[in-house]
């Protein structure tokens, strides 16, 4: 199994149109978020199938998908190594903490290549975010990715706390969000409005005090995002208390 075999195999799956409606629809374009990157244009099923086969990639191997150019080799890298964790998580012998830790590290130490939503959202939450389940003394690494100057290491801190959230602990996710409140990129803003919405999800008065103290000065993205389950009644209420502190003029 090589990195190589990898590519080859995602290249017979390859279609321009679809490389090019990636592109825009990621913004790898000049001025947007993913502006420089590179597609083959695989569908996502594809890229899962292939990391299915290439499951057992070693990491020496790994790290080359990581460090393509492809935006599709590193996302199929990312599904490799979220897997690999999963198998190393489910192992009950002596090795099991080494072996998570491991994978871990390596995806820490690679955070470059995650830099795209599409990246951060498939493998912050099964890497990340179920290793501090287990792990709460580490933990304090959230912040200092939330404070990070690059928007996909602090989308990496927010979507972390999904399996957190998952796991009925909100602590983290209502510290990063006060934290991000006034972070200027609507990707933050959608993914911190995302977790909210999934704490209210599981504890309705949780959302609704962290919007007693938040909602007038929330950017208009993440409040809607994070009302969204709520009864269009709620909804409105919540988006008047936004227009009355903020004005007419969405920040979204």
């Amino acid at each position: 199994m090589t990195a190589k075999r990898v590519l080859w195999e995602l290249r017979q799956s390859a279609c321009s149109e679809r490389a090019a409606s990636a592109q825009a629809y990621l913004q790898a374009v000049p001025g947007g978020y993913g502006e420089g990157d590179r597609f083959l244009g695989c569908s996502v099923p594809d890229l899962r199938a292939t990391a299915k086969k290439h499951s057992e990639l070693p990491q020496e191997e790994l790290q080359k998908l990581l460090d393509s150019q492809w935006h599709e080799c590193r996302l199929t890298g990312l599904f490799i190594l979220a897997d690999q964790f999963q198998q190393a998580a489910k192992q009950r012998n002596p090795n099991r903490d080494a072996e998570t830790r491991e994978i871990v590290e390596f995806y820490l130490a690679n955070l470059d290549a995650v830099n795209n939503w599409d990246l951060v959202d498939s493998s912050a939450p099964k890497i990340l975010g179920v290793w501090l389940v287990e792990n709460p003394t580490e933990r304090g690494m959230l912040a200092r990715l939330a404070s990070s100057s690059v928007i996909w290491e602090r989308r990496v801190a927010v979507l972390a706390t999904f399996a957190l959230i998952r796991n009925q602990e909100f602590n983290e996710v209502i510290s990063l969000a006060e934290m991000l409140i006034d972070d200027e990129h609507d990707l933050i803003h959608k993914a911190v409005g995302w977790m909210l919405r999934e704490v209210g999800n599981r504890d309705a008065n949780e959302l609704k005090s962290f919007l007693q103290k938040h909602a007038h000065h929330m950017p208009r993205t993440m409040l809607r995002y994070s009302i969204e389950k709520l009864s269009k009644e709620e909804r409105s209420r919540w988006m008047a208390v936004s227009k009355q502190r903020t004005g007419s003029s969405p920040r979204a």
